[in-house]
C-alpha cells in the first residue's frame, strides 16, 4: 500500500467507523476505486458495527446499567482506536476481532 493510497482513501476510512450508515457509504463510494486502505478499514468499521448491533441487543436484555456502561464503553473504545488508525494511516487491527473481520468480510470491498 503506497502512501498515495492512505491519502486518497482517508476520509473513508475515518467514515467507515461512523455508524452502520457511514460503513455502508464507505463501502459503496470504495467499490468503484478499490482503495486497499478503505477497504481495511471498512472491513474493520463493518465488524465493529456489527459487533456492537448484535452484542446490544443480548446486553440489553441484561437490564443492568453497569452491564450496559462497561459494553458501551469497551466498543467505544475500540471504535477511538479505529478512528485513531485511520487518522494515523496504519493498517492494524482492531485488538480482539480485528483478524476475523478481515477473514469474515474478505470479500467486500
Amino acid at each position: 500500500m503506497t502512501a498515495q493510497d492512505i491519502n486518497d482513501g482517508k476520509t473513508m476510512a475515518i467514515v467507515a467507523y461512523l455508524t452502520i450508515i457511514g460503513t455502508i457509504i464507505a463501502i459503496i463510494m470504495n467499490s468503484d476505486k478499490k482503495n486497499p486502505f478503505t477497504s481495511f478499514h471498512a472491513k474493520q468499521g463493518l465488524g465493529l458495527n456489527a459487533t456492537y448491533l448484535v452484542l446490544g441487543y443480548f446486553i440489553s436484555a441484561f437490564d443492568s446499567f453497569a452491564i450496559s456502561i462497561g459494553f458501551w464503553i469497551a466498543m467505544s473504545i475500540l471504535f477511538l482506536y479505529g478512528i485513531f488508525l485511520a487518522v494515523t494511516g496504519a493498517c492494524k487491527e482492531v485488538p480482539v476481532l480485528g483478524a476475523t473481520y478481515q477473514k469474515l468480510f474478505a470479500s467486500i470491498a
